[in-house]
């Protein structure tokens, strides 16, 4: 049994910490997002969502976006974080830049966890082309592995590599996040 489905629903020990589930575009966002907070009984919101309509124009033309297109989307993102970790809060959002991630933890208490989806690019793009009505064109994949600013030595990060089963990427995820939870310094 996988630990995702042998967890208590709701773990105290994990509350009120808010969850930014991050990576490239093909990489599993949704999914893992929405897996990890059904597992800990929070709600999920999915970052594309909250996109400026003329930032999913750009996206769908296979333009990417710049850093000022990215600002209020990442300020939003960080609203709703900050109004969310009460009862603790899952958010996808690609977050490819150490100084977008900075922007995110402006808004929080430093209760903010990072849950980093790693996949080579072979991955990325199968998955890429395999997703239906997905605004995001699949030539957009070289733009953000080279906007990609891997945060491997940042605080309050889980590196999962993707390249497996949706089952194993969560308890990975469940894994670090207690581990985070038990280290007061990565917090």
């Amino acid at each position: 049994m996988s630990m995702a489905a042998s967890q208590p629903l709701s773990d105290p020990r994990r509350a009120g910490r808010a969850i930014v589930v991050m990576g490239v575009s093909g990489c599993g966002k949704s999914s893992v997002g929405e897996r990890l907070a059904s597992a800990l009984s929070c709600p999920y919101v999915e970052g594309d969502s909250l996109h400026p309509a003329k930032n999913v124009e750009k996206m769908s033309k296979g333009i990417p976006l710049s850093d000022e297109d990215r600002w209020p989307w990442l300020d939003e993102i960080g609203r709703r974080l900050g109004a969310g970790r009460q009862e603790g809060i899952v958010i996808s959002c690609s977050a490819l830049k150490k100084i977008y991630r900075d922007r995110l933890r402006a808004f929080s208490d430093g209760r903010l966890a990072f849950v980093f989806l790693e996949g080579s690019r072979a991955v990325l793009e199968s998955r890429m082309k395999s997703r239906i009505g997905h605004f995001m064109s699949p030539s957009l994949l070289d733009s953000q592995l080279s906007t990609l600013e891997p945060p491997s030595a940042e605080p309050g990060v889980i590196t999962v590599d993707i390249d497996g089963p949706l089952d194993g990427i969560i308890d990975t995820a469940l894994s670090g996040l207690e581990k985070l939870e038990g280290n007061p310094d990565t917090k």
